[in-house]
C-alpha cells in the first residue's frame, strides 16, 4: 500500500523538489494526497494534475479563482481550502507524512495540526522550533510525531547521531557557507544591495532563506532549532564557516573522533532520506567527485559584521519569548530590506532594537506565542516606521 504524504509549500524550493523525489521513485509507492501553496497558481496546476491530490489550498481567493479556471477540466476536482484556515486543512488531512517547507511563523499552527495527528514531521519550517521549540518537542513526544529535519545541516547531524549515543556527544558543529557576503567589509556591507545578498554561491533557496543566509541569521535559527531538535545544550553547539558547502554538519564525540556528514549541495538528498528514513535508498542526484574537490576550508564566523548570529545564540540562551521575538522582528526586517525600506546591516540593529523591549516570562502555549508574534512584528513596523535603521 502507497504511503500517503501532505506537502505544505509545494510551489517553493522544498515542495518541488520533494515532489521531484516522490517521482523519482517507484510508482504506487506515495500517494500525494494534499498540498498547499500560495499564488504561485501555474506550477500548483501542474502538480495537482500530476499527482491528484485530495485537497489543495493557496493564498487567497484571487488565486483560488485562477486555480479553479486552469483545472476546469479535470474531473473530480480536489477540495479546495484558501489562507491559514487552508493551510490548518491542509495540514489536518490524514497522511502519513507532512512536509512542512513553507517559510516563516506561518508554517507553525499547520505544523501544530499535523503533530495533533501523529503524523511524521519532515521539517524545513525551523520557524516553528525557533518560535515554540520549548511546546512543540514535548507535544511531539505526547502525540508519537515523529519529527525527522530536512534542512541540510540538521539531516547531516541527525545522520552523525546514527553513529553514537546522545550521551557521547561533546559538540555539535553547524557548517555555514557564508553567503556572498562572507569577504565583504563592513563599507561594503553598509552599502549591500538585494540582488546581491540574492546572489547565493551554492544553494537555491527562496528570497527569505537567502537573505538570511547572507546575514548569518538562518544559522542562527538552525542553532536554535538544533538546541531543540537534540536536546543539545547551547555551549555544545559551534558554527564554522565552510564556503564549498560540501561538509553539511558534524558531530564530535567524547573520544574526540568527528563524524562528519558529506555530499553535494542538493536538497533531494535529505529530503529524500526523511521521506524514507532510516533506509537510504539508491537515488541518481549526483555524487560527490572528490578528486575535483581543490581544498575544503574552515572559518570562524565573524559576529562584528555578521551580528545576527550573535543575536540569535542571545536569544536562545535567554528562552522565554526571545526566540519568537528574535524570529518575529527578523522576518519584518528582511521584508523591510527585500522592500528597500532598509540597509542591509539595518535588519540586525532592527531585530536588536526589538529584542532589547521584549517581555519575559515564558509561554505556555500556541496563544501565547502568537501573541508575543504580533507584538515582535508591530513594535518593529512602529521602531521602523520611525527611521534610523536604514542605515
Amino acid at each position: 500500500m502507497a504511503r500517503t504524504l501532505t506537502v505544505l509549500g509545494s510551489t517553493g524550493v522544498i515542495g518541488t523538489n520533494t515532489l521531484s523525489v516522490v517521482e523519482s521513485m517507484s510508482a504506487g509507492e506515495w500517494s500525494v494526497v494534499a498540498l498547499a501553496a500560495g499564488k504561485n497558481v501555474e506550477k500548483l496546476a501542474q502538480q495537482v494534475r500530476r499527482h491528484r491530490p485530495k485537497f489543495v489550498s493557496v493564498a487567497d481567493d484571487t488565486a483560488l479563482s485562477q486555480l479553479r479556471a486552469l483545472l476546469s477540466d479535470l474531473d473530480p476536482l480536489p477540495e479546495f481550502g484558501v489562507g491559514e484556515v487552508g493551510l490548518g486543512q491542509a495540514a489536518e488531512v490524514e497522511s502519513d507524512v507532512v512536509v512542512t517547507g513553507i517559510v516563516g511563523a506561518l508554517g507553525l499552527r499547520p505544523t501544530w495540526l499535523a503533530i495533533a495527528r501523529g503524523a511524521t514531521i519532515a521539517l524545513a519550517n525551523k520557524e516553528t522550533l525557533v518560535a515554540a521549540g520549548d511546546l512543540v518537542m514535548p507535544f511531539a513526544r505526547s502525540k508519537g510525531a515523529q519529527i525527522v529535519p530536512v534542512d541540510s545541516e540538521h539531516a547531516a547531524i541527525f545522520q552523525c547521531l546514527q553513529g553514537g549515543a546522545a550521551s557521547e556527544v561533546t559538540r555539535y558543529v553547524l557548517t555555514a557557507s557564508g553567503g556572498p557576503f562572507r569577504t565583504w567589509s563592513p563599507t561594503d556591507l553598509a552599502q549591500a544591495s538585494v540582488e546581491a545578498a540574492l546572489a547565493h554561491p551554492n544553494w537555491v533557496m527562496g528570497k527569505k532563506i537567502t537573505v538570511d543566509s547572507a546575514s548569518l541569521m538562518n544559522k542562527g535559527l538552525e542553532v536554535i532549532e538544533a538546541h531543540h531538535l537534540f536536546a543539545a545544550a547551547y555551549d555544545k553547539i559551534d558554527v564554522v564557516v565552510h564556503p564549498q558547502s560540501v561538509i553539511h554538519s558534524m558531530v564530535e564525540y567524547a573520544d574526540g573522533s568527528v563524524i562528519a556528514q558529506l555530499g553535494a549541495p542538493d536538497m533531494r538528498v535529505p529530503i529524500q532520506y526523511a521521506l524514507t528514513f532510516p533506509v537510504h535508498r539508491k537515488s541518481s542526484w549526483p555524487r560527490l567527485d572528490f578528486t575535483a574537490l581543490s581544498q575544503l576550508t574552515f572559518e570562524s564566523p565573524d559576529t562584528a559584521r555578521f551580528p545576527s548570529l550573535r543575536l540569535a545564540f542571545e536569544a536562545g540562551r535567554a528562552g522565554g519569548y526571545a526566540p519568537c521575538v528574535l524570529n518575529a522582528a527578523n522576518e519584518v526586517a528582511v521584508e523591510g530590506f527585500l522592500q528597500g525600506r532598509m540597509t542591509f546591516l539595518g535588519m540586525a540593529k532592527l531585530v536588536e532594537d526589538v529584542l532589547s523591549v521584549c517581555a519575559s516570562g515564558q509561554p505556555s502555549d500556541l496563544d501565547d506565542i502568537f501573541a508575543m508574534d504580533d507584538w515582535a512584528r508591530k513594535t518593529a513596523h512602529r521602531i521602523m516606521e520611525k527611521g534610523g535603521w536604514t542605515s
